[in-house]
């Protein structure tokens, strides 16, 4: 197997200059979809700027596939992580040998690390990433009152996230009444009284709304959340990524409300992920 297509480009993502070979490291992001996954357009420049013979490509996992394609490429031996996204980040984490304090409180992973005896430790920088791209775009979370749709992998994670972040209130709703009260369960155990569980998407008093579910990936997905109670002056926020502008953002600009886009949290996570994975 050649690694040059038949035009003699280099494969797309892999760093210039640094010819796919059999010293290359293996990186891999699941996902079902795959196609809207940025991981790849921030992890493979890393790579190169860093000189590592490293590639991270994505995979295509179908929720039935999720643990026979896990178990597989962690049978792989020059493969030293993964990336996980939507809808696998709660499954994913009982694949994993050890899961990280933050992976037991929001109960999702979205990165997974081969150990140096081979074992496999589960991790999140969802919330950390996308708290940080919040202060980096100046809408630091500390004190304001906030509202999240969303109690699956990613949601957790932020919610988690933005109450250690010091948010004086975090209102959560999912239509999974199951999965959204074993949420603010776990939260309302570390942070009391700080916590609260909503029967709609009934956003009227919160400075910050934050869309945590993958609704707004496709153009005829519905809102997430009403906008019509927002108060003026109210951030919304989005975690999906692609593209760049939701149908909740369009509609939240047109409001007048600030806004914040979804690559700000993988881009708040990369020195994150560069720790994780040791790349000087």
């Amino acid at each position: 197997m050649t690694h040059e297509d038949p035009t003699g480009h280099p494969p797309a993502g892999h760093p210039p200059g640094i010819p796919i070979s059999g010293t290359t490291r293996l990186y891999a992001v699941l996902g079902d979809p795959v196609a809207q996954v940025q991981a790849p357009a921030l992890m493979n420049p890393v790579f190169a700027s860093l000189h590592i013979d490293a590639v991270l490509v994505p995979v295509h996992a179908r929720p039935q596939h999720l643990e026979r394609v896990v178990r597989g490429l962690q049978s792989v031996a020059n493969l030293d992580g993964m990336f996980v996204t939507v809808p696998h980040k709660v499954a994913v984490r009982r694949l994993a040998d050890r899961r990280s304090p933050t992976v037991e409180i929001v109960g999702s992973a979205n990165v997974l690390r081969r150990e140096a005896d081979g074992s496999w430790l589960a991790e999140n920088f969802d919330g950390s990433g996308f708290v940080a791209g919040l202060v980096g775009a100046g809408h630091d979370p500390e004190g304001r009152r906030v509202t999240l749709v969303g109690a699956g992998g990613a949601g957790s994670a932020v919610a988690a996230a933005l109450l250690t972040a010091g948010v004086d209130r975090l209102c959560v709703y999912d239509s999974d009444t199951a999965k959204l009260d074993a949420l603010t369960a776990r939260l309302d155990t570390r942070w009391p009284g700080r916590v609260c569980s909503l029967p709609g998407p009934q956003f009227g008093d919160a400075d910050i709304a934050v869309n945590a579910t993958p609704l707004g990936l496709r153009a005829d997905d519905p809102l997430p959340f009403p906008l019509d109670q927002l108060p003026q002056g109210a951030v919304v926020a989005d975690i999906v990524m692609k593209p760049r502008e939701t149908r909740l953002l369009r509609e939240a600009a047109a409001r007048g409300h600030r806004v914040h886009h979804g690559n700000h949290m993988l881009d708040g996570q990369l020195d994150s992920y560069r720790d994780f994975f040791g790349l000087k």
